[in-house]
């Protein structure tokens, strides 16, 4: 964290958000105020720009939504493992296959998200991963993080690495097809959340965003409020309205293309231990709300994570934010929320593949309508309905 910009923080930094006063950037009179909170308004015109904002507005298409396979080999293995699979290459490559040449997949899908090591793989007939996304007209993106880890000085809370020779990852993950990047931090409102914690995560995405639209990749901007708490849906919106906030000075001050980013935020929900459990029309009035006080219309797409939702929550959130015109697409980047009935479905067996690759099918058409706004449970199973929360849950 040793970035000159960055030494605005101080031992201040420390306090919580709604609890004790954010460290002011502002100084005491009004024209101090101004001038030190005024951010450089033009905004750079780098090579890729046009590439950006049509990857972009591709990705943020009308009924398509992202498939997020990203996870790292360790959670990849946890999956395998929970139907009973070692976690070998073979078996991940196996799997992944059975994601990416499922027929029909582009109807519903728009971006698949993967781990580095899926960029790279092809299937056993030989044939590119990326190619066969292109085919469905589906856009090949990749994780370029390198995960959490603790943050120094903070309340127990973490901090997501990868900056180190990230223009240069990302030039090859361009040569290889790569046109979206995505980089998850988290945020944990249990910890507080530390203004520290807060701040890191802003400058970290808005570092990564500017690199990665440096290098051709559209960069999905993922501060994630964690589940985890049994806080109430106010609070909650209270630390992504904060969240949010810190999140777009940053990507001003770094001189990110807003129409060339995705956002990839966590709906506004209650703590998952929460007593009461919010109505998807309560998620979307709050959800919404938060969007419309800090992001501006001219980021083409937002793109829910699911954060541990069964299937059907996720899907029926994202429907009730679909029930009038939005000033962004409004759509889905799952994973969990739309792998787990395939997995269990497939359970590593070749004859299989067929079934769940329908399975895919059936949860992509669902969040398709969804992102329409003309989704219905009726009919869902009982196995989409199980919530899929882990507290704690690392990728």
């Amino acid at each position: 964290m040793a970035w000159a910009s960055f030494a605005k923080l101080n031992a201040a930094s420390s306090q919580w958000i709604g609890q004790q006063s954010f460290t002011q950037r502002t100084g005491s009179s009004s024209s101090t105020r101004f001038a030190t909170r005024r951010v450089s308004v033009p905004i750079r015109a780098g090579a890729y720009t046009e590439e950006l904002v049509k990857t972009a507005k591709t990705i943020a298409s009308p009924g398509r939504g992202i498939l997020a396979i990203d996870e790292s080999n360790a959670t990849c293995g946890k999956r395998l493992a929970s139907i009973g699979l070692d976690n070998t290459e073979t078996n991940r490559q196996a799997y992944r296959q059975l994601l990416l040449t499922t027929p029909g997949l582009g109807d519903y899908i728009s971006g698949a998200i993967l781990f580095e090591e899926t960029l790279y793989q092809s299937t056993t007939d030989g044939k590119k991963f990326v190619d066969c996304l292109r085919e469905e007209k589906i856009v090949p993106g990749i994780k370029v993080d390198k995960g959490l880890v603790p943050l120094p000085g903070s309340n127990n809370e973490s901090w997501c690495q990868g900056l180190d020779g990230l223009a240069s990852r990302s030039t090859e993950y361009y040569k290889q097809g790569a046109r979206f990047a995505k980089w998850r931090t988290v945020v944990s409102i249990p910890c507080g959340p530390s203004a520290l914690a807060v701040k890191e995560a802003a400058w970290g995405l808005a570092r990564y965003a500017a690199i990665s639209q440096d290098n051709g990749l559209v960069p999905i901007v993922e501060p994630e409020i964690l589940l985890d708490g049994d806080h109430p849906i106010e609070r909650t919106l209270e630390v992504a309205e904060k969240v949010w906030s810190e999140v777009f000075f940053y990507l001003a001050e770094n001189n990110v293309v807003l129409e060339g980013i995705l956002l990839k935020p966590s709906m506004v929900t209650p703590g998952a231990e929460h007593k009461e459990k919010a109505s998807p029309e309560t998620i979307a009035k709050y959800t919404l709300t938060m969007l419309k006080r800090r992001v501006p219309p001219a980021v083409p797409g937002i793109m829910f994570l699911s954060g541990g939702q069964s299937e059907v929550e996720a899907t029926l959130n994202l429907n009730a934010m679909n029930q009038a015109p939005n000033p962004w697409h409004v759509s889905f980047s799952y994973a969990r929320a739309l792998q787990n009935t395939v997995l269990k479905t497939w359970q590593g067996r070749p004859e299989n593949t067929e079934a769940a690759q329908k399975s895919l099918l059936v949860r992509a058409k669902a969040n398709s309508l969804a992102q329409l706004g003309k989704y219905s449970a009726e009919g869902e199973s009982e196995e989409a309905k199980k919530g899929m929360f882990v507290k704690g849950y690392t990728y």
